[in-house]
């Protein structure tokens, strides 16, 4: 509409949230260290893949396929699975773009469920997070989230919380995001706690 000085209507830009490829850039880099790990047999972890069901296949080509039609067959738990030094890891990556507090809306029950489960019959447990802001990433055992979550009213966890009670992963030359460091100094500070 026009308004008679000529003046136009201004109108408000809308934030819209998108919650699809939510951690795409540290899955990207989760991968290229995984495929590191595979290669120096350091550790084999791989992605999980999502369990969906085909219902309808374009076969324009028999090289190229293209799946027109599919459905989820049930909720992925968590992003990442293998084994390290004979330890079943189970983790998921997420991120976020505020700066100071980490929505727990994030993580799904289901997923902190499963991650539970895991560590409860004695495989490592964990969440690798990162503010995309300043890219710091930190690893949180379920341990530390489930614990959190029951003392804390917030829906939240905010950035300190994790600067004061989390491993930091820092980044080197050779593989980057070197999570495996946090997950020997998470065992041997287990192994400590066996002998006291």
């Amino acid at each position: 509409m026009n308004y008679p000085s000529g003046i136009k209507k201004q109108r408000k830009k809308q934030n819209i949230t998108k919650y699809n490829n939510r951690g795409m850039g540290l899955e990207e880099e989760i991968n290229s260290v995984n495929n590191f790990y595979i290669e120096k047999n350091i550790a084999i972890i791989y992605k999980k893949p999502t369990p969906i069901h085909i219902v309808k296949i374009d076969y324009k080509t028999k090289k190229n396929p293209i799946i027109r039609e599919a459905f989820f067959e049930q909720p992925s738990t968590t992003d990442y699975n293998g084994i390290y030094k004979g330890f079943y890891l189970d983790f998921d990556v997420k991120e976020t773009n505020n700066l100071s507090k980490f929505p727990l809306s994030n993580i799904l029950k289901h997923q902190i469920d499963h991650l539970y489960k895991i560590w409860k019959n004695g495989g490592i447990a964990f969440m690798i997070i990162r503010f995309k802001v300043n890219f710091d990433t930190y690893m949180i055992t379920i341990e530390q989230l489930l614990n959190y979550i029951k003392k804390s009213e917030v829906k939240y966890i905010p950035k300190t919380f994790f600067d004061n009670n989390c491993h930091k992963i820092s980044y080197n030359y050779i593989n980057k995001l070197d999570y495996i460091q946090i997950i020997d100094k998470f065992l041997e500070e287990k192994n400590e706690k066996k002998e006291h």
